[in-house]
């Protein structure tokens, strides 16, 4: 058993390290320059799978980034410090998260958009407004399969985020910088944000 798990775990980190290799961070020292070897011989493995993997799943969480490359905590806690250390990658603190981006690639409304877009409700309500831009929140609920509450809730913090306007019903700001995001990570998100995003593609201008 437990080399069946070092097997997947091992097949999960060069698949991301080949993203890695394939796309090397902008800008940043190249990935070669890391030579150091932890005790089981895969620190570049390691490291080149989260260099891949950061820039394809932009303010993805700690955990999420953890379990999807199958890593232990104090593992995963080791290679993030070492890649923050070395200007690779950067993180911010989200309520109880901390969100994981390669460095100097997003702005502050790119991060927060991309912290809200990797949660379920905000996600549905930011597609349901790309959709429907005068959808109401009786709409977007009955859409999401939420309460009201739940929608009303998740709108304050998408407006606290600069993300949504409520002065007169519910607004995006920035829209095409959302379409912009959800059509270029929708892989990264859910199956609604693929869907969507195959429809939408075509009207994507913006470059972040």
């Amino acid at each position: 058993m437990t080399e069946d798990v070092d097997e997947r775990k091992r097949r999960t980190l060069r698949r991301f390290a080949a993203v890695g290799a394939a796309a090397p961070f902008v800008g940043t020292a190249s990935a070669g320059s890391d030579t150091g070897t932890d005790v089981d011989g895969d620190t570049n493995e390691t490291r080149e799978a989260i260099r891949g993997y950061v820039p394809t799943t932009p303010g993805a969480h700690f955990s999420k980034l953890r379990d999807d490359l199958r890593l232990g905590t104090g593992e995963a806690q080791h290679h993030l410090r070492k890649l923050e250390d070395s200007g690779e990658i950067e993180s911010e603190k989200d309520a109880d998260y901390r969100r994981y981006f390669p460095a100097g690639r997003f702005d502050g409304l790119d991060k927060r958009a991309l912290g809200y877009l990797r949660r379920d409700t905000p996600r549905g309500m930011i597609l349901a407004l790309l959709r429907e831009p005068d959808a109401t929140g009786v709409r977007i609920a009955d859409a999401l399969d939420v309460s009201r509450p739940t929608v009303s809730a998740a709108a304050a913090d998408l407006a606290a985020a600069g993300l949504l306007d409520r002065s007169n019903g519910y607004e995006l700001v920035e829209p095409e910088r959302l379409l912009t995001l959800v059509v270029r990570y929708a892989d990264s998100f859910d199956a609604d944000a693929v869907a969507f995003a195959d429809d939408a593609a075509s009207l994507v201008s913006y470059d972040p």
